[in-house]
């Protein structure tokens, strides 16, 4: 018997989309959408928020182009790593991209937020360092849009009926077709189990609401917004590993993602704790010295100027004295 409120899984036809085109038909997999979708949306918040701490608008594009990849790659081989019995076994053609069931084959599912958060530091690093941006100033910008990203990604592991929880009795409890490969043998048809992508899915929304509010109250500069990142979603993301059936390496009983969780709540806590003793300031720019940008429309207010020339006066009069000549230096560009 089904629950009222229990949440139904998408017909299977909307695993996909076929759109035609001149030469045929064009497959594109809903879970890419999602995915796709998600990166959108974060690199739009990570930007309106880099813009308003004085970033050059669009320089989060030239970040992206690095870390989106690297994310991708990371994202794939962690799982490969974390799964090899998926990939290796007797007769499997792992090397052949033309080959199903190949490592390359990420069209056929199987990514890890954890590979793609390595990955993407990774990428964003590099980034970082072509543009002028500080790392942590990036970091801090994109940590409630990294959450946003996971909350779309998790919808196509409900298109996917994949990476569902244990059984439930609960009145929201996920509807699984007992043919599906990893529906559990021994189960009645019509089990509910828990969905976990919903749980994660609320549970990253509301961290991003979190850390902006909290942002509002303290200051979380220097990593320390992403530090409070790693602490919310490691924390929900070990309790909802937790409940998980999908086959995953195990390490002393315990599923590699649940260490690796907890790994990162530790990291967000090192993060912030470390950050706030070496930084008890705000950030005076989004670019490391020397790099700063300034939008080509900056007003300087007038009282500024004739403070700074009350202080080059000064200073001419004060040099001419012991008979240096006074010598103007062009003066550093500041954040807008």
């Amino acid at each position: 018997m089904i629950a009222p409120f229990s949440i139904p899984s998408p017909d299977p036809a909307w695993r996909a989309l076929e759109i035609p085109v001149p030469w045929g038909t064009l497959t594109i997999q809903t879970y890419a959408l999602c995915i796709l979708v998600g990166i959108i949306l974060a690199v739009i918040i990570t930007s309106r928020r880099l813009t308003k701490r004085g970033a050059e608008p669009g320089i989060v594009l030239d970040i992206a182009l690095w870390a989106v990849p690297l994310g991708i790659i990371g994202a794939r081989f962690y799982h490969v790593f974390t799964h090899p019995d998926d990939y290796f076994y007797a007769g499997a053609n792992v090397w052949n991209p033309f080959a199903p069931g190949a490592i390359w084959n990420i069209w056929e599912g199987g990514n890890a937020i954890y590979g793609a958060l390595i990955g993407g530091a990774i990428g964003a690093i590099i980034g970082c360092r072509f543009t002028g941006i500080r790392f942590w100033s990036f970091a801090d910008a994109l940590a409630p849009g990294l959450l946003v990203a996971q909350a779309i990604g998790r919808l196509g592991n409900w298109f996917n009926h994949e990476l569902f929880g244990s059984p439930t009795d609960l009145p929201w409890g996920l509807e699984i077709s007992s043919d599906n490969l990893a529906f559990p043998a021994g189960l009645a048809d019509g089990t509910l189990f828990h969905p976990t992508f919903l749980y994660e899915l609320v549970w990253n929304l509301l961290g991003a609401a979190a850390i902006v509010l909290l942002e509002r109250r303290f200051n979380l500069r220097w990593g320390k917004a992403f530090g409070v990142y790693l602490i919310w979603y490691g924390a929900g993301r070990a309790f909802f590993e937790s409940i998980r059936l999908d086959p995953s390496e195990m390490f002393f009983g315990i599923r590699v993602n649940v260490w690796a969780s907890l790994a990162a709540v530790v990291l967000g806590i090192v993060l912030i704790i470390v950050q706030r003793r070496r930084h008890t300031g705000d950030e005076p720019s989004p670019y490391v010295p020397g790099r700063e940008w300034t939008a080509p429309n900056a007003e300087v207010d007038s009282e500024d100027i004739e403070s700074d020339s009350d202080s080059l006066d000064d200073d001419v009069e004060g040099e001419s004295k012991t008979g240096v000549t006074a010598a103007t230096s062009p003066s550093r560009s500041t954040s807008a």
